[in-house]
Parts: structure tokens; C-alpha cells; sequence
């Protein structure tokens, strides 16, 4: 299998104008511009101790024609430090408007109050998961909880990012998955 590298997409995340600016310029300006009706191609469910690799990986999606959802980005008024039913009913409204969820897992994974959440709840909702995992170096394999091999899994192809359901099924394209 091949994955995205974490300097990979920290990397994009640096090259990324906005990365550059004051977190609260960012935050203020995204939540002005939210759209409470917009359809996302992608809720994109992580570790917000990744905050630098989940933006530029946000980006490497955008560039490839992905519409995306991040919490911090879009709704910056959710407090993530706490579990609370008002941040629950904005997420669960959020992934009502997403059509999929990337289960992006990285060693930040395991101390998220949120991912099992979002995974269980999205999986049950629409059955439309598929986990991406962040690794430090390109030779390094992806060691995940047994339970996220119920999934398939976003790779790195020729073609582009790919899903991968098991290894007795062609790859689909990341935009064909979405789309189906």
C-alpha cells in the first residue's frame, strides 16, 4: 500500500497562503463564509493535535476537486476540548450534509474524544466510510486498530488517491467512490 507521507501534507499545509495567517483570521473568515445548506464531498473526521497535516491534507483534496469538511475550519466556535450535546447536534447536521467520511488515523488518533464518534455515527448513517492513514516515512506501514480493517482504505495510486475495499476488488478512483 502506498500513503500520504505526514511531511507530505504538512508540507502543503505550509505552502498553503492562508496556513500563514493569524489561526483567528482564518477561523473568523471561514466562519463568516459557512454555508448552513452547502452539500460537502468529504467530512474529513481526525486528530485536532494534526491540526498542520489535516489542513494540508484538506488542500491535497481541494486540488483534487473535493469539497471538504473540517470542524476547526468551518464551525471555529465548537469547542473540541469538550464532549457536549450542542457540539454533537452540529456535527451530526454537518455529516447529514457530507456524502462520505475520511477516517484520517495517525498516532493522534487513539487521544481523539471525537473520531469514534464521528466514525460510528457516520457509518450508521450513511455507510460511506473509508480510512486514510498518515504515516511519517513513504516505506513506513500503517499499523490501525484491527476494527478500521471493516473499512476500506485511501491509497496513493498512479492514477491518483484511490479506495481500496480488499484485495479481491479493483481500486476505485477517490472521485468515482465519492460519487457512487
Amino acid at each position: 500500500m502506498a500513503f500520504l507521507t505526514l511531511s507530505e501534507v504538512r508540507s502543503k499545509a505550509r505552502s498553503n497562503k492562508k496556513f500563514g495567517l493569524e489561526s483567528r483570521d482564518i477561523l473568523e473568515e471561514q466562519f463568516d463564509s459557512f454555508n448552513q445548506y452547502k452539500i460537502y464531498d468529504i467530512f474529513l473526521s481526525h486528530a485536532f493535535l494534526d491540526a498542520e497535516a489535516i489542513d494540508g491534507l484538506r488542500v491535497v483534496l481541494k486540488e483534487a476537486g473535493f469539497s471538504v469538511y473540517v470542524d476547526w475550519y468551518e464551525d471555529s466556535h465548537l469547542e473540541r476540548g469538550k464532549v457536549t450535546k450542542e457540539t454533537a447536534v452540529v456535527i451530526r447536521k454537518r455529516m447529514q450534509s457530507c456524502k462520505t467520511l475520511i477516517f484520517a488515523i495517525t498516532e493522534n488518533s487513539e487521544d481523539s474524544r471525537w473520531m469514534l464518534w464521528e466514525l460510528g455515527y457516520f457509518d450508521g448513517l450513511k455507510d460511506k466510510v473509508a480510512v486514510l492513514g498518515l504515516i511519517e516515512n513513504s516505506g513506513d506501514s500503517f499499523r490501525g486498530q484491527e476494527f478500521l480493517e471493516l473499512y476500506p482504505f485511501v491509497e496513493r495510486h498512479d492514477l491518483g488517491l484511490v479506495v481500496k475495499d480488499d484485495s479481491t476488488k479493483p481500486a476505485k478512483l477517490l472521485r468515482d467512490w465519492v460519487k457512487s
